[in-house]
């Protein structure tokens, strides 16, 4: 199931398309269990002025609280009319070079697959992959303006949804100590005595794999056994000696 369909515009070229998840979770869901009677817990919806009654779905509406206690409500369709043409679609305001964008500002990422004008498609995705170019652009998804970022990669187009400035909060300020040379240089040392390419499909979920191990063994009714390091770190007090022991490690 699509996650939205609309178009990407960008000049006087227009180009219908649907966004599809590029990731899928591989959590493992856990239950909320009432540990005497191994019941399942729910969570109701209730209604605060009558009685805490349990209310349905389709009884309740979206508010927005103007005074205390006083409420105007929305329906799905007022949300509609204020939408424009532009606010529905992917409107490319700017191209911006990739390596420009701070990755604090990605959140989620969608396929973009054309659902008509597949020769526009194919022209802008090749011409951003060509030059290394991303569109910047706004739009509404469900109540919230977006700014999302429309990119090429391997041939395929993807769209990022990003946060705004005003949304990433400043970091802490921190009092750095003095740095010495020869730990610096050790350091760096370090870095590209590990630096290798970055192939994803050598990291895997290892606590995902022990989880779904451990819940075998409960349903067997064996006990989890504890999990053992295979060697306890080494205690060292100096930074020198630890960059020193680790590099001579990474060698």
């Amino acid at each position: 199931m699509a996650y939205y369909k609309g178009a990407i515009s960008f000049g006087l070229v227009y180009i219908p398309i649907t966004l599809n998840a590029s990731v899928k979770e591989n959590d493992i869901g856990f239950n909320m269990i009432e540990k005497h009677t191994m019941s399942r817990v729910k969570y109701k919806k209730t209604c605060v002025d009558c009685d805490n009654k349990e209310v349905k779905n389709e009884d309740i509406v979206k508010g927005y609280q103007y005074e205390k206690g006083k409420y105007v409500i929305f329906t799905d369709r007022d949300f509609e009319k204020i939408k424009t043409e532009k606010d529905k679609n992917i409107t490319i305001l700017q191209f911006v070079n990739l390596s420009e964008i701070d990755p604090v500002y990605f959140d989620k990422a969608y396929y973009v697959t054309p659902t008509g004008g597949e020769k526009a498609f194919s022209v802008l995705l090749q011409a951003m992959e060509k030059k290394n170019k991303a569109g910047l652009a706004k739009t509404v998804l469900g109540t919230k303006e977006t700014l999302v970022l429309v990119r090429a990669r391997d041939g395929k187009m993807l769209l990022n949804t990003m946060y705004f400035f005003d949304e990433i909060q400043k970091a802490k300020a921190v009092e750095m100590g003095k740095v010495d040379k020869k730990e610096l240089d050790l350091a760096i040392s370090l870095i590209d005595q590990m630096t290798q390419p970055f192939k994803p499909e050598k990291f895997k979920d290892e606590y995902n794999e022990k989880l779904k191990k451990a819940i075998k063994r409960k349903i067997a009714g064996h006990e989890i056994i504890e999990e053992k390091e295979d060697s306890q770190p080494t205690k060292i007090i100096s930074l020198m000696e630890a960059l020193q022991k680790s590099l001579k490690q990474a060698k």
